[in-house]
């Protein structure tokens, strides 16, 4: 009975039972939701219409709010400093535009007239490599396999593309949202840099007061390595960009300015977005020349190395401590789950999940050495013996 009370004052004894009540409830809760599901969908509406600007908002704070307490140290009245970068940024990225719309904007009408002349060629060229090469035997056999599959593709990708325009109930209510995520983002944006720690303080005196410092330290964590998450990658991806673009300009390659915006914004995403950024260059390089495609390489590593070995350890350092495996599988669950939300929100989803199971893994690890730790070894050795 001794043994049998102490492992259920380990697993929490009544809060145990509590807490399986609480799941059942959650359970039964989804059943019913998966039944009238229909209910909710104004709700769903609203939910989908708020979210993106909300996202881009907290993007935007982790990568101002250093800014703001900056200028707050230097005696600049908050509201000051956030309305000062507000109207900076904006005006800085009005002039940007300005600047550079016309040119991406003939770069970009350019490569999609001119894009599949060059998946023709380069289509051609492999073609004439394969005829000539020792896998020349098998060319007539595996040429006809994509005639019998692949012969109506162009049919085959218009009504996929047609099936996806069917999820868009109509152009009014896409342009709806576009306005309202640009209305509302600067204004959440403002109440975020200006009251978030206002927010986080009235969020946790909502909390039963056990359980306020354990909630406080948890939030601290997740804030710490979403926003050095967040602030790591947007610098890294731009400073790619603009490598690119210098090293894509050093080496004649057409249509620099928008395969480095392709590949600083892919960048975003790791170790898939490079892959998908590098496809495009690669074409053209191709159907420009052997030694363009050479020269494409070369850049391609030096970009790489550079992010790789300085640019990444300076900005990123070590905060995520997350496995490159951890990262893909991550994304590729995430992607399936969510599509491209999924794998742009995956990898600080992962980071505020890792937050909350660490925590939960070193509050076991104190209560096991507490109940079992004397006659099962501890996890990690008590104060009083370290001390001898």
């Amino acid at each position: 009975m001794k043994l049998s009370s102490r492992f259920m004052r380990f697993v929490g004894g009544s809060d145990l039972i509590f807490g399986l009540l609480l799941l059942i409830l959650i359970g039964i809760t989804i059943l019913i939701y998966s039944k009238i599901s229909f209910v909710f969908n104004p709700l769903m509406i609203i939910l989908s219409t708020i979210t993106p600007p909300i996202i881009l908002a907290f993007i935007a704070h982790y990568l101002l709010n250093p800014i703001v307490n900056l200028l707050e140290k230097i005696k600049i009245k908050r509201i000051w400093g956030i309305i000062i970068i507000i109207l900076g940024i904006s005006g800085l990225l009005t002039g940007l535009v300005l600047l550079s719309a016309p040119a991406i904007e003939a770069q970009v009408k350019d490569l999609v007239k001119n894009f599949p002349a060059y998946l023709s060629e380069m289509g051609d060229w492999i073609t004439a490599w394969i005829q000539n090469s020792i896998f020349g035997a098998y060319y007539d056999e595996g040429y006809n396999w994509l005639i019998s599959n692949f012969s109506d593709l162009p049919g085959m990708i218009g009504a996929y593309i047609g099936n996806a325009f069917e999820g868009v109930r109509n152009v009014a209510t896409t342009v709806t949202n576009v306005v309202v995520a640009i209305i509302t983002f600067p204004i959440i944006l403002f109440f975020l840099l200006k009251d978030a720690s206002r927010f986080k303080s009235y969020f946790i005196r909502l909390l039963p007061p056990r359980f306020r410092s354990d909630v406080k330290k948890i939030l601290h964590n997740m804030d710490v390595q979403v926003g050095s998450y967040i602030q790591g990658q947007i610098i890294v991806a731009s400073c790619i960009g603009i490598l690119l673009f210098i090293g894509y300009l050093i080496i004649g390659l057409d249509y620099a300015i928008t395969l480095a915006i392709i590949a600083a914004v892919t960048s975003v995403v790791p170790y898939l977005g490079p892959t998908i950024a590098i496809i495009p260059a690669i074409i053209i390089a191709l159907v420009d020349s052997p030694f363009m495609l050479l020269k494409l390489a070369i850049v391609w590593i030096a970009v790489q190395f550079l992010e790789g070995n300085f640019v990444s350890p300076n900005v990123m350092g070590r905060t995520m401590k997350i496995h490159p495996l951890t990262i893909i599988i991550v994304l590729l669950v995430a992607g399936n789950l969510f599509g491209i939300i999924g794998v742009i929100l995956g990898i600080p989803g992962y980071a505020l999940l890792k937050v909350l199971v660490t925590y939960l893994y070193e509050k076991f690890k104190t209560r096991y050495d507490n109940y079992y730790g004397e006659k099962h070894g501890y996890y990690e050795e008590p104060l009083n013996k370290q001390n001898h």
